[in-house]
């Protein structure tokens, strides 16, 4: 192959440096600003040219020795190499370029970042199996980076310690499984006080299997359950009837249980740092009556409704609605509502809105929709409400940038304030939030 040698422009979204040579641009991960480096032109994905590194022939100031010896074949990380500072850096310039180039927009204040402890912060994950035996075995890991293949971890300096601890054992248990062939994944979770692990099986577990199983959950002080099919298959099989699990937001009195297959922020450090700072943009008083989009089971909705009059909490999946309201009667909130309705249909029809809403005026809003963004709310929703404030938590500045645009240059608000957050260190995800005004 070609051996190829050039200055690393800047970073890509993903973290992979730009290099341009003989009028090409190629993607080289591991490369960072400002480094000259020999590379290889791989194949072409995705519609850009793929460049795999050599070598550093002049390294970057801000270059570190990553930690975990995974790095670089795991795609579980992209920017351990980075100092960390650089890497929110990095992500605050990602979500300031995009909402500038994508959404024609500007924050009046740039925000501070929210940043936490950078390893064993990750308390929920899906991890996948394969049995590769000319590999050794069971693999369990994250999947490698642009590849189906499997990085085995013995280890992970991202997941929670009570998580990472016992993944040795983990795949001593799945080597000895009947139908180890047959299990793709395995979802773990952690709450304050309990880690549970649900293992995903195409076949029927043996009695052996589930006896092993029960010995390992033993022996690791694991939840673990199993999943035949759809979510509404997970059974416990250790213990017969396991606690729930539950996370505590301190600086509310709040306390949320949670299923091992819900969805909830994965970082509980940064989490409760976010919720503070969408209260405190907010502005609330018990005059308030707040909207609360895209809700989950109640992250945010709960400590809202400890300051605001009233908060009406809509969310697209059945089991998490049933969460938010059973959260609400545990936490003692008589001012809060959860209902479902489909927040991302192509055509929501006013008359849907007005019923949902039932009626109710609404001054202020809060979103938090899944990576495809909230195109439909704000085009929709948002005009027939009209909010005086809305703040919008992102885990994709593209398409915040695109709901943005959306809302300064169609609705009328302004961009007040914008910021990144850490949710997700060593990793090129973005984490983020905006806050708009009525004009």
């Amino acid at each position: 192959m070609i051996e190829l040698q050039g200055l690393v422009e800047d970073l890509a979204h993903d973290g992979a440096g730009i290099v341009k040579v003989e009028n090409k641009v190629y993607f080289v991960h591991g490369a960072l600003s400002g480094e000259q480096i020999t590379f290889t032109a791989g194949r072409k994905r995705k519609g850009r040219f793929v460049g795999v590194l050599i070598s550093i022939l002049q390294p970057s100031d801000d270059r570190v020795e990553p930690h975990c010896e995974y790095f670089g074949i795991c795609g579980g990380c992209s920017l351990q190499h980075l100092n960390a500072d650089r890497q929110f850096d990095f992500k605050q310039q990602q979500l300031f370029e995009n909402l500038n180039r994508l959404g024609k927009v500007e924050p009046k204040i740039r925000l501070p970042g929210l940043q936490g402890t950078t390893t064993n912060y990750r308390r929920k994950a899906r991890l996948g199996v394969k049995n590769v035996p000319k590999k050794g075995g069971v693999l369990v890991g994250f999947r490698e980076r642009n590849s189906g293949f499997i990085t085995s971890l013995n280890h992970c300096s991202n997941l929670e310690n009570r998580i990472s601890k016992w993944l040795p054992d983990l795949h001593k248990l799945l080597d000895k499984c009947s139908i180890v062939h047959r299990i793709p994944q395995v979802e773990v979770a952690a709450g304050d006080h309990h880690v549970a692990l649900v293992i995903r099986h195409l076949d029927d577990l043996t009695a052996s299997d589930e006896f092993n199983m029960v010995e390992f959950a033993r022996a690791n002080a694991v939840q673990l359950f199993s999943q035949r099919a759809g979510l509404d298959s997970v059974k416990p099989i250790y213990p017969e009837q396991p606690e729930s699990l539950n996370y505590r937001l301190d600086d509310h009195g709040i306390v949320l249980e949670f299923k091992p297959t819900d969805f909830i922020q994965v970082n509980a450090e940064v989490n409760a740092m976010l919720v503070n700072a969408v209260i405190q943009r907010l502005q609330l008083s018990r005059d308030d009556r707040v909207l609360d989009l895209f809700c989950g089971l109640g992250n945010f909705t709960l400590p809202v409704a400890r300051k605001a009059g009233f908060v009406l909490g809509i969310e697209g999946e059945t089991c998490l609605v049933d969460a938010g309201n059973a959260n609400a009667a545990k936490n003692q909130l008589l001012n809060t509502e959860f209902k479902k309705f489909d927040l991302q249909q192509e055509n929501i029809k006013s008359e849907s809105i007005k019923s949902i809403l039932a009626g109710g005026h609404f001054n202020k809003m809060l979103i938090d929709p899944p990576r495809s963004g909230a195109r439909e709310v704000v085009s929709q929703i948002v005009p027939i409400v009209q909010p005086q404030i809305l703040v919008y938590v992102s885990c994709n500045p593209a398409t915040l940038a695109r709901d943005a645009d959306i809302m300064v240059n169609h609705n009328g608000y302004t961009l007040t304030q914008a910021g990144a957050i850490d949710m997700f260190p060593h990793t090129a995800h973005i984490e983020s939030m905006a806050v708009f005004q009525l004009s």
